[in-house]
Parts: structure tokens; sequence; C-alpha cells
């Protein structure tokens, strides 16, 4: 690798560093290929991504940035699980290394907190994006429909009254 692709790759991971809303850092040593393209797959399908990266230049990339403070777990094999959404890329990363003792998460980085291992599982349990959606989405909706149940309710009732009327004058 010459000088200006590992400037490119020094780009790249700044701005992985930077836009990223949670990064997870973990050793892979001993996974085979195919344990690879899974663990890459499951993380996409959360809607993060997976990136291996020289050491070197990944520290290269983490100075002046807030989450410098990741530098010390990037030694030995390390591999990169990212995504914009605080959550995805934790879950996905956890959930892997609970069904796969080669990988083992080192720690990580949120917004400008940086985490150990603990951590990243603690934020790997919280809710994601779109499941807090959904729950807000869910509260605002009910009282509509409770409305809208009451609205409807007297209606029915008078029309069940009278037909039960109707009925009895038949």
């Amino acid at each position: 690798m010459d000088r200006a692709q590992k400037e490119k790759v020094v780009e790249e991971l700044g701005q992985i560093f930077e836009s990223s809303g949670v990064v997870v850092v973990a050793h892979y040593q001993g996974l085979t290929v195919a344990e690879m393209q899974d663990l890459r797959a499951r993380v996409r399908e959360a809607g993060g991504s997976v990136r291996v990266a020289k050491n070197r230049l990944a520290k290269i990339a983490l100075e002046g940035t807030d989450v410098s403070g990741i530098a010390g777990l990037l030694t030995g094999m390390t591999v990169l699980a990212y995504s914009e959404d605080p959550v995805a890329a934790a879950k996905a990363a956890d959930d892997y290394a609970k069904g796969n003792d080669k990988y083992v998460i080192l720690g990580g980085a949120m917004g400008g907190t940086v985490l150990d291992a603990d951590g990243v599982k603690a934020v790997a349990k919280m809710p994601s994006r779109e499941e807090l959606i959904a729950s807000i989405v869910g509260c605002i909706g009910a009282p509509a429909s409770n409305i809208a149940g009451a609205i409807g309710a007297p209606a029915s009732n008078i029309a069940s009254i009278l037909s039960t009327i109707e009925e009895k004058a038949a």
C-alpha cells in the first residue's frame, strides 16, 4: 500500500469515527472467511458496516477526534463494526459474539463516549431507534383510537336500542 492509499484509508476511517453513532472494536482472530461474511451480513442487515483496517492507520485517524480514547483497544487483529444508529451495530456485534467465541468485543465508542466491553453490551440492550419511534407512535395513537371508539360507541348503542325496540314492536 503506497502513501496515497494510506492517506485515503485514514480519511475514510476518520469519517467513520466522526459520523457513526456507535463504533464497536473487537478481536476476530481465528474467524473463518465464512464466519466473517456472516458477521458482515448480520451487521449490514442491522443497518451498519464492518471494516478491517490496520491498527496504525486507525490510530492516526482517531487523533483529534472525540473518541480518541479507543486507540488503546486497537491491538492485535481488530475489526470495527459501526452504524449511524447508536444501537444497531452494538446489537449485531453483541448477538454475534454470543454465538462465536472467536469474536471478542473489546469496547467501542458511542458519540463522544468511550465504552468498555460491558458498555457495548449495555448499549446493545437499549431499544433501537425504530423501536423507540414505534413506541412513541403507539403512545400518540392510543388516545386517538380511544376517542374514536368513544365517539363511535354511542351511535352503536343507539342503533342496538332502536333495533331492540323495533323487534319488540314487531
